[in-house]
């Protein structure tokens, strides 16, 4: 199987830069060794105006036999006649062979790291990938439904016909792709290496729980947004419920956090300046931050996770107070994780204070061991992103396996919606929540959570509280009762005592 990248250039960016950014030196032709046979890497064309690398992987018939998932079976489990393992269209038809090639041969170039040219791994690029031979099963439309909205400003899918001699036969499930566009070396890589697959509709290895965690690396940036998502989802995952649903999840996340853009609070804030004061009001943003950290500083807290972390504005008011000796952002975007990080500027500070703050990476709907021990969490603005039905998931990942002593919750009160003039009746204040609650609402769930878990809980106004319609915010403060921390400290107790008998 076989595909080729090219590029233009000038004598001033000259097109062999490819080189330095697929790490592959355009004067030699290099093998590498895969589970299924061996990469070669080559360079056809390679001038200042064009060039071209080739990647050609030889695959083994038998090797995959051996080492492939089900001896032969292919898609839906069914075992193909015994000839078929052998003699089959694997060595010739790019699938998820050559997406691992990608992976082991360009693992750099995916990761979008050329230190030798860091600004031009990080810029658009004039591209021509093309594939003589992909399994299409959906044929060219589908092609185009998965490649068109990634911004390939051409995308040519030609049909390859069973036999040329007998064009009566039709066409085969084959086709020719060409995409030419300007993208990044490292997003165009990234798209193959899904879609590949994703088009032959099957995976020569076993799919184990972590491909979910590759699918969400390959497809930051653009698969959350991806109109053909589901089917891209179900379709790498083997079809495996699952992982699919899992992963699902995990790019809605995604989608609604990116959706916010750089600032999550933007339309809270566009309503407060909205008002006609001479004095420009304090937005409910800040005012939201302020009522936080006086609630942590009333718990005595000095460990704190920030759940739902966005882009860091939380993270960046706890660093500025001392008390808080370790803060933890979490997010499942690791695109808002970045831009949390250039925010607090963690590459310039200085070593005392970076060791105070963690940004990871991680889905709030899943239990995580990593967020175990703290002395508080914050879920600020992030329960009404959620559908309904997925809330007592994030309800035991932090309150029944988390635990932490404090657990603070802000959330909109839609009651307060009326007093927005720029917010016509009925609406919500952002186009991603699932919902908004009534003080009434809000009062009930965090009663519930805190009953079944062990909490008591007390509720606060944050921002100018109307005597009809309550606050903006409602914020609820959580505490783990004291018979809950006795349990947690003779828990701690018998594993010390356990570990010092062993």
């Amino acid at each position: 199987m076989f595909l080729t990248i090219g590029t233009t250039g000038t004598p001033e960016r000259p097109a062999t830069d490819l080189g330095f950014l697929l790490h592959k030196h355009p004067d030699r032709a290099q093998a590498f060794s895969t589970s299924h046979g061996t990469a070669h890497v080559f360079y056809p064309e390679a001038s200042a105006e064009r060039c071209t690398a080739a990647l050609l992987l030889e695959v083994d018939p038998v090797a995959l036999v051996r080492r492939g998932k089900g001896k032969g079976k292919g898609r839906g489990g069914a075992p193909d006649a015994a000839l078929a393992q052998y003699v089959n269209d694997r060595p010739y038809a790019a699938s998820s062979l050559l997406s691992v090639a990608l992976a082991t041969v360009f693992t750099s170039a995916l990761s979008g790291v050329c230190r030798s040219m860091p600004e031009r791994a990080g810029a658009p690029l004039p591209l021509r990938i093309e594939v003589p031979a992909l399994p299409a099963r959906g044929g060219a439309e589908l092609v185009r439904k998965l490649f068109v909205p990634l911004g390939w400003e051409r995308v040519e899918v030609t049909a390859v016909a069973l036999d040329e001699q007998f064009p009566e036969w039709g066409d085969s499930r084959y086709v020719r792709l060409v995409l030419e566009g300007e993208l990044r070396l490292a997003d165009a890589l990234r798209q193959l290496y899904v879609l590949l697959p994703v088009l032959d509709d099957a995976k020569h290895y076993w799919v184990a729980p972590d491909e979910v965690d590759k699918l969400l690396r390959a497809g930051e940036g653009w698969l959350a947004d991806h109109p053909e998502r589901p089917l891209i989802t179900r379709r790498y995952l083997s079809h495996r419920w699952g992982l699919t649903r899992q992963a699902d999840q995990a790019l809605e996340l995604v989608r609604l956090a990116e959706s916010d853009d750089l600032d999550v609070d933007s339309v809270d804030n566009a309503v407060d300046e909205s008002t006609d004061t001479e004095e420009k009001p304090v937005p409910l943003a800040e005012h939201r931050r302020t009522a936080i950290l006086e609630a942590l500083r009333g718990a005595g807290a000095h460990r704190v996770l920030d759940l739902g972390c966005g882009q860091g504005q939380l993270v960046q008011a706890l660093l500025k107070d001392v008390r808080f000796t370790e803060i933890v952002g979490v997010d499942v975007s690791m695109r808002a994780l970045t831009i949390a990080s250039r925010r607090l500027k963690l590459d310039r500070m200085g070593e005392r204070q970076a060791g105070r703050v963690t940004l990871q990476q991680g889905s709030l709907t899943y239990t995580d061991k990593r967020l175990k021990g703290y002395d508080a969490a914050v879920l600020s603005e992030v329960v009404e992103h959620l559908d309904l039905d997925r809330l007592p998931a994030l309800e035991y990942a932090v309150f029944g396996s988390a635990r932490p002593r404090t657990v603070l919750v802000t959330t909109p009160n839609v009651e307060y919606n009326v007093r927005w003039e720029t917010l016509p009746a009925g609406h919500v204040r952002h186009g991603d929540h699932r919902f908004e609650w009534t003080r009434a609402e809000f009062r009930a769930w965090a009663g519930k959570v805190a009953e079944r878990h062990g909490y008591t809980v007390a509720h606060l106004p944050v921002g100018p509280d109307d005597p009809e319609v309550g606050p903006p915010t409602q914020l609820a403060v959580f505490t783990l009762t004291d018979t809950e921390i006795d349990k947690k400290t003779d828990k701690k107790t018998d594993k010390k005592k356990e570990a010092e008998a062993a």
